[in-house]
Order: C-alpha cells, then structure tokens, then sequence
C-alpha cells in the first residue's frame, strides 16, 4: 500500500498538538525536532516513534506519564475526550501509516477531540515568558502586539462643556435673558468634560533587561501610535535617551531599528538614580511628568546610589498622578522584591506589576487606562 507522506506528517503534527492540549510545553521547534526524529527511525517502528517522542517532546520526569497516557490513547484509538471547544480528530494506528504486506493495518477505534493548533498555540504564546522564546515564536509574538490596544487614562477638563442635561450653568442661562431683554427664557446646563492624560513610559534597555527590551519597545510602539500626542517614550540605563518620534514611524520593525540607532547604552549597565534625577531636571519637572502617569519598565537592578534612586522615585512621584513599576521577574514563583533599586524605589509606587508575557502587557494597559 501506498501512503502519502503527506498524510503521515499531518497525523503525527496532530499528535503533538494533543500533547499541547493535555498540557505539556511542547513548542514548533520541539515538534520540528519530533518529526526528523520519527523520519529517522522510521514510522513502522512504533517504539522507534515512541522513544523519538519521549526525547524531544517531554522536558521534565513529570511530563512522562502524561505523554504515555496520550501516546497509548493517540495511536491504539482509545482517548479519552480532553475538550469539546474543538472539532474531533480521529486518531491513527502507526501500522496504517507505512507499507505493510497485510494491508492497511488495524482502524481507529475511537475519537480524540484536541485543541486545533492555531488557537491552542497562540492562547499559550500569551502567557510565555518572551525571554524563553525561540526566534519563531518571537517573530509570531510581533503579529500579536497588534491586538493591544491601549487608551490614554482621562483627567478632568478645566472647560464644561454645554448639554442639555447636568449642572445649571448660571452664567449662560442670564446672558440669554439679556439678550432677550429679560425676558425668561429656557435653564441652560453645562457638564464637567475631560481630556487625555499623558503617558511616560521609561524602558530599562541595560544588559539584564536586554531579553526583554525588544518586547518592551514593541509594546511602546503600540502605545506611541495609539496615542501619539499624549505618549512619551525613554530609554534609560547610563543614559537617558528620548526616542518617541523613533517610534512614531508606521512599521515596527523600521521605528525599532531606528529606536535602537539612537540608543547609545544598549545592553550597558544600570544607573537608574542617576538617569531618573536627569529626566526628572531636563523633562519631567518642566511639566513632562506633571500629572502623567509614569510607567517605568526594569528590573530593579541598581548600580548606583539607591538613596539616589530612592530621592529621585520620592521627586517623580510627587509630579505624576500615579507611578507604576513594571518588573518582567514579577510575576515568576517564588519572586520577592529585595533588589536595591526596587526596595529603594518601592515606597514612592502606586503599582508593581509583572511585564514578562503578552497577558502581562494587556493587563497593564489595561491597569494605565484605570488610572
């Protein structure tokens, strides 16, 4: 019997996939791997597959008794239903993929239902950490910034503005009745507006954040062309770099590769304090960070004086409406903020959230629009 190659590479993509779905980290290049290892040994040698499985699909000693329990249910046709969100999948027997003297060998006997591989890999892309990435998944990551879509947080306007209903609006309802020569006409109301407030975000670019500056600056390029009169963007490390009109370029990878042209400290060291008391003298106290909500993206590792860094975080925080701190290590277990410049800085910030995943930046943009 003839088989189409085809057609067992698709049965095997598949069985990766339900070992996605049962919750086991498997990732495109470990599946990549999965299928030259299977290729290989050959899709006859059921063992051959099942221990090329087992070294590139599993990670850890815990992972093995769910793939046993997928393996055996995936090609003997006994599953179990893991999810009814997706259309089921009929799974194969190894002996109805290769050529055999007997025929096409023994049939399915049963339905597996899997979380199709589109959905299933981006809901998980999501949640990962985007230091972890590979270079695939990185490049997939960069499609998905597109579905943020931040809003600049609203302060009340100084001007009311005239409506039919709200507050009696005393001063326009009589100068109408002096044009009228006294006589009285209709109550005239007004109602409190409000305008955007304006966001600053300082993006750490230093050596330990160096895995996640890339991600960070995807994120203020969203932010920049949703709202480009009221967002304002830094680089900071040893030196404070201004790179909002960078950003305003239309495409990512051309405002990125401009943003990182003018950086001259990438990947350098930390100097948080210092850096924070420049933009604080040059910007921020001539009205840059007056009532804006100030985001800071870094991890807290601080080279410099912290008393420095915990003056300058007391000076920002008595200019801004609300400062928030964004940590990548935030939301990893078993993490407690004892860095130097975090537990100098932490007196003097309304918010410390995690900032390693997609999720993490959804919720805060999300945190900044509340605020």
């Amino acid at each position: 019997m003839s088989v189409d190659p085809a057609s067992v590479e698709e049965t095997l993509t598949a069985f990766t996939r339900t070992l996605r779905a049962a919750g086991l980290p498997v990732t495109l290049d470990r599946s990549r791997a999965f299928l030259r290892a299977a290729s290989a040994v050959g899709v006859a040698d059921r063992d051959g597959v099942y221990w090329a499985g087992r070294a590139t699909l599993t990670g850890e000693p815990d992972h093995a008794e769910v793939y046993d329990r997928v393996f055996e249910a995936w090609f003997d046709g006994e599953a179990p239903r893991l999810t009814g969100r997706r259309r089921p999948v009929a799974p194969r027997p190894l002996a109805g993929l290769t050529d055999t003297a007997g025929g096409a060998g023994e049939s399915a006997r049963g339905e597996f239902e899997v979380v199709r591989a589109r959905a299933g890999d981006l809901d998980l892309l999501r949640q990962r950490d985007v230091a972890d990435l590979t270079p695939g998944e990185r490049a997939m990551l960069a499609q998905l910034f597109a579905t943020i879509h931040p809003s600049p947080p609203r302060r009340p306007a100084v001007r009311r503005r005239a409506d039919h209903r709200g507050e009696f609006d005393v001063r326009r309802t009589l100068r109408a009745d002096l044009r009228r020569a006294g006589e009285v006409g209709p109550i005239l109301f007004h109602r409190t507006t409000s305008r955007p407030r304006r966001v600053v975000l300082l993006v750490d670019v230093s050596g330990s954040m160096s895995s996640y500056a890339d991600a960070l600056l995807r994120l203020a390029h969203v932010w920049v062309r949703a709202a480009p009169r009221h967002t304002e963007v830094f680089t900071i490390g040893t030196r404070l770099t201004r790179v909002t009109r960078a950003l305003r370029a239309r495409e990512a990878e051309a405002a990125l590769r401009e943003a990182g042209e003018q950086v001259p400290d990438w990947s350098g060291g930390t100097r948080l304090g210092e850096v924070l008391q420049v933009f604080l003298d040059r910007w921020g106290q001539r009205g840059l960070a007056r009532g804006a909500v100030t985001v800071i993206f870094s991890d807290g590792w601080e080279r410099g004086d912290a008393a420095l860094l915990a003056e300058q975080t007391h000076r920002l925080h008595r200019l801004a409406h609300r400062v928030v701190w964004v940590n990548p290590h935030r939301g990893k277990a078993g993490y407690r903020p004892v860095q130097g410049g975090i537990v100098a800085a932490l007196p003097n910030i309304d918010d410390l959230l995690a900032g390693h995943s997609l999720a993490t930046f959804a919720e805060l943009v999300e945190v900044v629009r509340r605020a």
